[in-house]
């Protein structure tokens, strides 16, 4: 049997979330979840840590009040690496940004057309060389700031497999950055499984697989007291690389899925297999 272990929301694409003690969950996600984003105005690309703005994974971003479903989302309280604090309703706090990441950048609650997200695609010297494009938020509503889909799901059997081929590394829920953590105790990488099914959690979500969740740089960077760990991405390479056509076998763990039906959730809501 699966069950809800914990929820998580990012009020801020590519900075620290926050664990949260439940959640209402629509076609947009969880309520608050990637509801502000920061955008290079020059090059219509939203800013993620997997390129140049890594360092955006040491900011804490916390709301100012609880946001409220279908309402537009409260002013956030960003504190950076130093412990300096502010507010996303200071003028100045674009600027911050700019500043400190040398490009003209702005906080935006929606995602203007034809957003684009970057991929490291390669490197030389071991730095990044170039990159690769996508449009944003491919199977999620129009406006949203998700790289893929509005929901993404892992399981504990995924993260403990992951720690008993890596036992050198801290394999950490938060190199993740899952919406749902599920405890279960199948085989790690069943979420492979799950793709196109459907399911409930709790008395009135439903979800639907999407596809296995490809895995980049993210997992392995330093945040907050995590180190670097580049054994994370070979280790998943090795246990479980998916086939994705013409993009090749890529590392996954976990699981996009679709909201089919809106509801409440919290820990210890169980899963019922709809097909």
């Amino acid at each position: 049997m699966e069950a809800v272990s914990s929820l998580f929301r990012y009020p801020v694409k590519s900075m620290l979330g926050e664990q949260v003690a439940s959640a209402h969950v629509g076609a947009r996600g969880l309520v608050g979840d990637r509801a502000y984003a920061l955008v290079d105005t020059a090059t219509h690309r939203a800013a993620v840590v997997r390129t140049w703005a890594t360092a955006l994974m040491s900011y804490h971003a916390a709301f100012d009040v609880e946001p409220v479903p279908d309402e537009p989302p409260p002013a956030i309280r960003f504190t950076d690496p130093e412990g300096v604090t502010w507010s996303s309703a200071d003028p100045d706090s674009d600027a911050r940004f700019s500043v400190r990441f040398d490009r003209a950048l702005s906080l935006m609650s929606h995602a203007p057309s034809g957003l684009l997200l970057e991929f490291p695609a390669g490197t030389a010297g071991g730095k990044l060389a170039h990159v690769t494009e996508m449009p944003i938020s491919t199977a999620a509503p129009p406006g949203t700031f998700f790289d893929v889909a509005s929901i993404h799901l892992i399981t504990t059997a995924t993260l403990d497999g992951l720690r008993r081929a890596w036992p050198q590394g801290r394999i950490d829920v938060r190199r993740f950055r899952p919406n749902i953590v599920l405890a279960t105790d199948a085989e790690p990488f069943v979420e492979n499984a799950w793709a196109g099914r459907r399911f409930a959690i709790g008395a009135e979500l439903v979800l639907k697989g999407l596809g296995p969740t490809p895995r980049c740089v993210n997992a392995t960077i330093p945040q907050a007291d995590l180190p670097r760990d580049g054994g994370i991405l070979k280790a998943l390479a090795r246990l479980n690389a998916v086939d994705f056509g013409d993009a090749g076998r890529l590392p996954c763990a976990g699981l996009y899925a679709v909201v089919q039906k809106p509801g409440h959730i919290r820990p210890g809501d169980t899963v019922r297999w709809l097909d």
